[in-house]
């Protein structure tokens, strides 16, 4: 009896706001909270102290939980089975391996052992990981074959790569304001808050779309958007075009990843039944924060390479050890400019050039994955789901059944 009725009390939506609504509010917050959170962090370091970055977040954690505590009703499930650490430790394997092969592989060289040995072990425990899951099957950590459902498969993979472009992005652009533009780092924070804007604005308007042309279009749509973002700044960004030759960009791609990360939320956690909402819920999460680790490894790895290959016929005339220097970024390369006399301008000049230049091959490979996404979902996307109403009643009906 009491478990029905805690189920029951928790399948009551909010008054009012029906479950894309909800979902859209949330999707909104989480994306444009790690933009806010730049500006915060920045303000911070310019305006007070950089202690203060680690005070705030406890702070607000304290919050959290007085909110938590007060707000969030208690639920449990149980299990029969005992937790799958074999798979818990395999996959993390998987994921750092592959990270690493991002992340080091231009540094390293794609061909070095320790780059090949990474990437073996990346895919290996990834094969591996798929095979001891259906083994396991219902005692699984993730059981792969809910990657049948379309909706659970589209919805999965739009978010990691919406997550990993924006992410990127912001890998890109920190670096392009602060080092290419001469902006402070609060200013390059206040600069990011148009994409922030347009994703949470965008979050609100996708599940009306949705129920006007289908969850598949509206997929369909972000994703666009998003890839024509990345599109706009590859064509237009330049040092002397400043913030606004990114700025059409920015606001793209922040309209199109809210109207892309609602729905593809939405279609993960109506593809589970409602036992397993804790499955989806935690998938949602791993994605994010996977499509996170890989959109800020890739990105940044074309970005570094694209400007080491790029500034090495932009440095004759200039010391062998200050040239040395200037390969290993834009960063290092402003610092020791004034060591090289009459040529500083000049190594300056390089640098920025460079860095747009590896921008723009970052940007030009994102755009190439987002047109691959498109045509994913366009051809294998979730379908329409049930009636949100109706969906509801069910809900409600089963566990007042229980």
């Amino acid at each position: 009896m009491h478990s029905a009725h805690l189920l029951d009390h928790t399948a009551e939506p909010a008054p009012g706001i029906g479950v894309g609504q909800r979902v859209g509010v949330w999707t909104g917050v989480g994306g444009g909270g790690g933009v806010v959170g730049l500006f915060l962090g920045a303000f911070l370091v310019d305006a007070a102290d950089w202690r203060w970055l680690f005070a705030l977040p406890v702070v607000l954690i304290v919050v959290a939980m007085a909110m938590t505590l007060k707000s969030v009703p208690n639920s449990f499930a149980r299990s029969r089975h005992s937790f799958d650490t074999i798979g818990a430790l395999v996959s993390t394997v998987a994921v750092v391996g592959l990270i690493f092969v991002l992340q080091e592989g231009p540094e390293r060289g794609w061909t070095a052992p320790v780059t090949l040995i990474s990437l073996a072990v990346g895919l290996g425990s990834t094969v591996g990981f798929v095979v001891w899951e259906l083994r396991r099957r219902d005692a699984s950590l993730l059981d792969v074959r809910l990657f049948r459902e379309r909706g659970l498969a589209g919805g999965s993979i739009t978010l990691l790569v919406t997550f990993g472009v924006q992410a990127g992005i912001t890998v890109v652009l920190l670096p392009f304001f602060q080092a290419v533009l001469g902006w402070s780092a609060l200013l390059s924070s206040v600069a990011m808050l148009p994409m922030a804007v347009a994703l949470i604005v965008a979050s609100g308007v996708a599940p009306r779309l949705a129920a006007q042309i289908g969850v598949r279009w509206t997929l369909a749509i972000g994703i666009a958007l998003t890839g024509v973002g990345l599109a706009l700044m590859a064509l237009f960004v330049s040092v002397d075009g400043g913030y606004p030759s990114v700025l059409a960009g920015l606001l793209a791609l922040g309209f199109g990843a809210g109207l892309a990360m609602t729905p593809s939320t939405e279609a993960i956690t109506r593809s589970l039944p409602r036992e397993k909402q804790g499955v989806a819920s935690a998938l949602n999460d791993v994605t994010r924060e996977f499509g996170t680790a890989l959109g800020v490894a890739l990105l940044g790895a074309l970005l570094s390479a694209g400007y080491r290959s790029s500034i090495d016929g932009r440095l004759q005339g200039i010391p062998q050890g200050t040239a040395d220097t200037a390969r290993d970024g834009i960063a290092n390369a402003l610092e020791t400019a004034s060591s090289t006399g009459p040529r500083a301008q000049d190594l300056v000049h390089a640098a920025q050039q460079s860095f747009v230049d590896g921008w723009q091959q970052a940007m030009w490979v994102g755009t190439a994955v987002m047109a691959a996404l498109f045509v994913y979902i366009a051809l294998r996307g979730p379908k329409n789901p049930a009636p949100v109403a109706a969906d509801e009643a069910e809900v409600i009906e089963n566990a007042a059944a229980r």
